[in-house]
């Protein structure tokens, strides 16, 4: 089963406990399906809206074949389809419930696990206006794309995701939700710092072998004998310890010396390496 049909088929289950929260539901599914025009699109998710449409129909002792329907949805007209008068969804709690109506109806949501992204499906520009206003009631930043011939309401911020479900009453869905956050970041947080250790071995590495190339030069051009000994000490050292840490190097010496002092008597090998190279132009 796919994380939308998870969601929807938890939301199936949500009955609004006031009459006019299963008004508001009710209406956003009927208008959003087309199910007073008979214009159905017959799937599987489809199936679990047209199944809560009919038990919310029954609840509400509403004959789906009278006017009374439109009447107590209070639906207007729009060539074969119907939208929802802006005062059936005037109650916050009665907004939470035409969302989760109108997802029901054609909305979708990607699997965490291959990344964010939730929409609800309009068929008509007054659907989608509407229901991008009843989203930012609730603080969110919902966003409109028209995709051939439908208005697409869409979100793609995980945290605006989870709040959306928790709108909706997907509390279960909700907690799968983020415990897929928390693994995601956590692993975007070791590789961060994984990738970061590895950039700093490389680096140090690099660092030795160039060193390793100075000291090797000195040595072939002139000789280590050649060095001061606070130099040639450390000069020798490097060459047999080719993979020790600065710190280490430094305690080995006699006395010993501080990481910055072997920096800083690498950094002079290095000079004298280069001016070598310059006389004898091997650059």
């Amino acid at each position: 089963m796919s994380f939308s049909a998870q969601v929807k088929r938890e939301l199936s289950e949500h009955i609004g406990s006031s009459r006019h929260c299963k008004l508001a539901e009710l209406a956003a599914l009927v208008s959003m399906t087309g199910y007073m025009s008979k214009n159905i699109i017959q799937d599987r998710e489809s199936q679990t809206a047209i199944i809560k449409i009919e038990k919310l129909f029954k609840l509400l002792k509403l004959d789906a074949n009278s006017d009374e329907v439109v009447q107590a949805l209070k639906l207007s007209q729009l060539g074969e389809q119907y939208i929802t008068n802006r005062q059936l969804v005037e109650r916050s709690c009665c907004k939470q419930n035409y969302v989760r109506g109108a997802f029901l109806a054609t909305g979708s949501v990607t699997d965490p696990e291959k990344g964010y992204h939730f929409e609800i499906v309009c068929e008509l520009l007054e659907h989608a206006t509407l229901l991008i206003d009843i989203i930012k009631s609730f603080g969110l930043e919902p966003k409109l794309v028209k995709r051939k011939k439908y208005y697409v309401v869409y979100l793609k911020d995980g945290s605006m995701i989870v709040d959306i479900l928790n709108i909706m009453g997907a509390h279960i869905s909700l907690m799968d939700m983020e415990n897929v956050r928390i693994l995601k970041d956590m692993r975007n947080s070791v590789n961060r710092r994984v990738n970061c250790e590895t950039a700093n071995i490389n680096k140090t590495v690099s660092a030795a072998v160039k060193q390793i190339e100075d000291i090797r030069y000195i040595e072939k051009t002139k000789g280590l004998k050649s060095l001061p000994d606070n130099l040639r000490l450390l000069a020798e050292l490097r060459l047999d310890e080719p993979e020790l840490p600065l710190k280490d190097l430094g305690e080995m010496l006699n006395p010993p010396i501080g990481k910055s002092g072997v920096n800083h008597r690498l950094r002079k090998l290095s000079e004298i390496a280069n001016e070598l190279r310059r006389n004898n132009n091997d650059f």
